[in-house]
């Protein structure tokens, strides 16, 4: 299932990396919750519809960013949180929630991203984690091995297959700043072959690593 939180104007400019600000709305909302280290079995997106300035971005007529997971009770429990304190920062509150259930695809989609997904791995000598894009042979086990891993999570055994679309002729990297650390993702859409139930399952929880912190949530 998504939710869909359609926010207020802002009333002071939003930072670029505004990501860790969602992220903590969202656990606020949850209250006290396990899932925070745990792998991600749910996606949060980014705030659309922004206007870059000089001192960071403005959102003249609002914004939307979803939240996605295959569980409703954690859903609902944000819900809750939600109604309790709709404030977010920069002035934005939340003024409408809008639930779409799960669709069905069918055994293979191309989903559109609607943020970077990132594809990292430890650095064989432990100095630190690599990066993974569409030009890496290894990318495209990395995405589905990463998928079996949630699915596996989540108790439920499916064969799956994630790639980059490999007709895609502008694959874009873009470098985001998290909690003071510069991280690579790639825009470039997504095919999920498999089970039916695989693939909505990776419509819930995004594609490649950190989806709770934003990257990798599709469209």
């Amino acid at each position: 299932m998504r939710v869909y939180l359609h926010l207020t104007q802002n009333t002071e400019p939003v930072p670029f990396d505004y990501q860790s600000s969602l992220v903590g709305a969202f656990h606020k909302w949850l209250g006290n919750n396990e899932i925070h280290d745990d792998i991600s079995l749910y996606s949060l997106s980014w705030l659309s519809h922004g206007v870059a300035g000089k001192n960071g971005l403005d959102f003249p007529n609002g914004s939307t960013f979803y939240v996605s997971a295959p569980y409703r009770d954690l859903l609902k429990k944000m819900i809750d949180g939600i109604f309790q304190g709709q404030d977010i920062r920069w002035g934005m509150q939340v003024r409408e929630v809008v639930l779409q259930p799960t669709p069905e695809f069918g055994d293979s989609r191309r989903f559109l991203v609607q943020s970077p997904v990132l594809i990292k791995r430890n650095r064989v000598d432990g100095d630190g984690q690599q990066y993974f894009f569409p030009s890496d042979e290894e990318s495209n086990g990395y995405l589905t091995e990463t998928m079996q891993h949630k699915l596996s999570k989540a108790g439920l055994a499916h064969n799956i297959e994630v790639m980059f679309d490999p007709e895609y002729q502008n694959p874009k990297t873009k470098k985001i700043r998290y909690n003071k650390i510069d991280i690579k993702g790639t825009l470039c859409p997504i095919i999920v072959k498999g089970e039916p139930e695989a693939v909505s399952f990776a419509w819930d929880v995004g594609v490649g690593n950190s989806t709770g912190i934003g990257f990798g949530a599709v469209r």
